[in-house]
């Protein structure tokens, strides 16, 4: 049961907020049925994520972790924002300085229409050169399903000579620094931060909410259960995104 008296307070702080951030987790994506890429939902042929999301992988087996990707690709094609990503995007256009963060590398914000979003894990949806010239490629218009399987599918290469990889940020790698900083300021700088099905383990993602709170920000979770956050949330609203969202963004 979604509090509704909750909802409405928290609208009306929203109204009349200078800055708002919000930040999502797996938990938002998964509503739309893409999956978590850990544990048993990860699994693909004999391989978890931590055996093929790592640059000692690509490094051995560039082939097998691209197969992987395009898997993982041919999946979250077939996903579609949910009725929380449209919301967020909504709250987004109508909210001075609304700063959305996201741990997800799937796209569907992008796709939901929000804008400027901070991509603290990268994009499924780009390659970048492996060697580090600065190249990025925008693959959101490659078909997901042409090379799913196909053993002797050419390794995509940069202008530079060097193979491509995911753009995104693989076990044992740091976070873009600009990307942090900009996230930090985001969560350092608003009177209102939504955490929206994050499981808040994962660092140093987990730690923009408490950022928030410390400089005085009203911080909220939206999520289906308990989280290391909890404690630190000043709003606790329990539920699924894709129902609770478009029932604050009504009220805003």
């Amino acid at each position: 049961m979604i509090d509704t008296r909750a909802l409405d307070q928290l609208a009306e702080r929203l109204r009349s907020a200078r800055a708002v951030a919000a930040m999502t987790g797996a938990g938002i994506s998964a509503e739309s049925g893409v999956p978590t890429f850990r544990g048993n939902d990860g699994l693909w042929r004999s391989y978890s994520a931590a055996d093929l999301a790592t640059p000692e992988a690509f490094a051995r087996d560039p082939g097998l972790v691209w197969e992987w990707y395009r898997w993982r690709r041919s999946l979250i094609a077939r996903a579609r924002p949910n009725a929380g990503h449209l919301a967020l995007a909504r709250l987004q256009s109508r909210l001075p300085g609304c700063t959305l963060i996201t741990q997800n590398v799937d796209g569907l914000h992008h796709r939901a229409g929000s804008t400027g979003v901070i991509e603290l894990h990268g994009n499924i949806w780009r390659a970048r050169c492996a060697r580090g010239c600065g190249f990025v490629a925008d693959e959101s218009r490659v078909d997901p399903g042409a090379a799913e399987g196909d053993d002797d599918q050419p390794l995509p290469a940069c202008p530079c000579g060097a193979r491509l990889r995911p753009d995104v940020v693989w076990f044992g790698e740091a976070l873009d620094e600009d990307l942090i900083d900009a996230a930090v300021r985001a969560a350092g700088s608003c009177e209102v931060f939504l955490a929206v099905g994050t499981s808040a383990l994962v660092y140093p993602a987990a730690g923009l909410p408490l950022i928030a709170g410390r400089a005085g920000a009203l911080v909220v979770e939206v999520n289906v259960d308990d989280t290391p956050l909890t404690p630190h949330a000043g709003l606790v609203l329990r539920g699924k995104a894709a129902e609770t969202l478009p029932e604050l963004e009504s009220r805003v």
